[in-house]
C-alpha cells in the first residue's frame, strides 16, 4: 500500500483513517525527518488538529486513545515540553542498567522454564509478549501487577478495536493506583523518581507519562523481539552471519529496526501553519502520519533493500527531533539480552511450520506476528538465580539455531587410526601495549 501511494503521489500522500478522517501519510525519509525536526511548522498538540476541532473525530472513535490530547511531553511544546520531558529523562537516568540487564536475563529464564521441558513453544504468546511487560513492571516498581490481563490490555489498546477504550481505562487505573502508592511511600524505582523530580508533576501528569512509557516500550519491544526471532529462524543468510560471528545479536536487532520497525507509523502530527511538504500543499490544522516503515525503505536513501545496515542508526524506528524516544536504550537492552539468552537456552530451536504459514495482524500503527511456533529438544529447567552454565548465544560460534542433519560417522578404519597429537606452539610474547601496561602496574 505504501509503495502504491508513493508511486501515485510521491513522498507525501493523502489518505483516510477510520471513519473517513483525512490524513497525510509522509512516506519519504527526508520529508519525515524535516517534519520531526521542524517544531516551528509541525506539532504533536492534537488540540490543533482540524478533524478534532470540527467533530470529524467523534468521542467514541476507535483511535481516540491516540488522538486525544493528554498532559504529556509527547503533546507539549516549548517550556512545557522541556519541563515534562526533563522529568521523564531525569527519571530514566536513575535506572540501574546493569541491574535491569540481570533482571532481563532472569525473566527470560523464568519464561523459558515454563515451556523448555515440552520441546515446543509459541515464541510470540509465550515469550515476546511477556518479557517486555515483566521488565517494565520491574522498572516501574509494580511487579505485583504483572499478569496476563495487563499484557493483553497493553496489546489491545493500540489495535483500534471496540475494546481499546476499556483496555486503556484498565491500564490507567493500574498506573494511577501505583502513583498514589509511590506518592505516599516512595521507593527507588522509575515511578518514585518521576514523582519526586524537581519538575513537580501532578498525579495526572505522572500517570499519563507512565502510560506512554509503558505502552510504547512494551509494544515496540514485543514486536522487535518477535521480528528478530522470526528472521533468525527463517533467513539462512541472517542465521549464518549470527552463527559465524559476522553479526552480533545487537547488530541483528538494529538490522530489524530498519527492515521491520516495531511501529510502522506514529500520528498525528499537525501543521501549525500552511506549508509545503514533499510537493504537497499542507493546510494549517492538517494531520500527518510519521511513516516509519515507508521512510525506512525510501528508495532515495536505500536503493538496495538487501544491503546490510549494520552500524547505521539513521532509521526512523525511534522517531527523531524533540520527540525522539527517550527509552530506546531500554528497548534495545530487552531485545538484545532476551534474544541472546533464549538462543543460548535453546540452541537447536527451529520453526515448527512453513514460513508461509505464519500469521500476521496489522493495524494502522504496526504489523506483528500472531504466533511463532517452534520445536527443539526438551531441556531441563534452570535455577534462574544462578549464573548460566553456558555462554551467551553471541559467543557460541558453533551453535546452530536450526536442527541440522546428523554428521557422518567415521568408518571402522578411520576410528582405529591413531589421532595425531598437535605440538604446542611456543607462548607468544605479549604485545607492546600489554608490556607497557604490566610495567605501569608494576607486574
Amino acid at each position: 500500500m505504501y509503495e502504491q501511494l508513493r508511486a501515485e503521489h510521491g513522498p507525501v500522500a493523502p489518505a483516510l483513517l477510520h471513519e473517513d478522517v483525512p490524513i497525510w501519510v509522509v512516506l519519504g525519509h527526508s520529508e519525515n525527518m524535516h517534519m520531526l525536526r521542524t517544531p516551528s511548522q509541525f506539532t504533536r498538540d492534537t488540540r490543533l488538529f482540524t478533524s478534532m476541532q470540527d467533530g470529524t473525530v467523534k468521542p467514541d472513535h476507535p483511535l481516540m486513545p491516540i488522538f486525544a490530547w493528554q498532559p504529556i511531553c509527547c503533546h507539549a511544546e516549548g517550556d512545557e515540553h522541556l519541563r515534562l520531558r526533563g522529568a521523564v529523562t531525569g527519571a530514566m537516568t536513575t535506572i540501574d542498567h546493569r541491574g535491569i540487564r540481570r533482571h532481563i536475563s532472569r525473566a527470560t529464564q523464568e519464561l523459558v522454564n515454563k515451556f523448555c521441558e515440552e520441546g515446543r513453544a509459541d515464541l510470540v504468546s509465550q515469550f515476546a509478549e511477556y518479557l517486555p511487560m515483566a521488565v517494565m513492571c520491574e522498572i516501574f516498581g509494580m511487579s505485583e501487577e504483572y499478569n496476563d490481563r495487563i499484557v493483553h490490555a497493553a496489546r489491545d489498546m493500540l489495535k483500534g478495536t471496540e475494546t481499546a477504550i476499556s483496555s486503556n481505562e484498565y491500564i490507567m487505573d493500574v498506573l494511577m493506583r501505583l502513583t498514589a502508592r509511590r506518592r505516599a511511600e516512595p521507593e527507588d524505582d522509575f515511578t518514585s523518581h518521576l514523582i519526586n523530580h524537581p519538575a513537580r508533576l501532578t498525579d495526572e501528569e505522572v500517570g499519563q507519562h507512565l502510560r506512554v512509557v509503558l505502552i510504547v516500550s512494551y509494544e515496540a519491544t514485543a514486536n522487535l523481539i518477535a521480528n528478530v526471532l522470526r528472521v533468525v529462524l527463517t533467513d539462512p543468510r541472517f542465521r549464518a552471519q549470527l552463527k559465524g560471528g559476522q553479526m552480533t545479536v545487537p547488530e541483528a536487532v538494529e538490522q530489524s529496526l530498519w527492515d521491520e520497525p516495531p511501529f510502522s507509523t506514529i500520528f498525528p502530527y499537525v501543521a501549525k501553519q500552511e506549508t509545503e511538504l514533499g510537493g504537497q500543499r499542507i493546510r494549517k490544522g492538517d494531520g500527518l502520519i510519521l511513516g516509519i516503515a515507508p521512510g525506512n525503505v525510501d528508495p532515495r536513501v536505500r536503493p538496495d533493500l538487501k544491503a546490510n545496515m549494520q552500524g547505521n542508526r539513521s532509521h526512523l524506528a525511534f522517531s527523531g527531533g524533540p520527540h525522539e524516544c527517550p527509552g530506546q536504550d531500554i528497548g534495545r537492552a530487552i531485545a538484545d539480552v532476551g534474544v541472546d539468552a533464549l538462543l543460548a537456552r535453546l540452541p537447536d530451536v527451529q520453526l515448527a511450520c512453513e514460513e508461509d504459514e505464519l500469521r500476521w495482524r496489522s493495524s494502522i500503527m504496526n504489523r506483528h506476528l500472531v504466533d511463532l511456533p517452534v520445536k527443539f529438544a526438551p531441556k531441563p529447567q534452570q535455577d534462574v538465580m544462578q549464573r548460566p552454565s553456558i555462554k551467551p548465544a553471541s559467543q557460541q560460534r558453533a551453535a546452530n539455531w536450526q536442527v541440522s542433519s546428523p554428521k557422518p560417522q567415521p568408518t571402522a578404519a578411520e576410528a582405529a587410526a591413531p589421532v595425531p597429537v598437535a605440538t604446542p606452539e611456543p607462548a607468544r610474547r605479549p604485545g607492546l601495549f600489554r608490556r607497557l601496561l604490566r610495567w605501569w602496574r608494576g607486574d
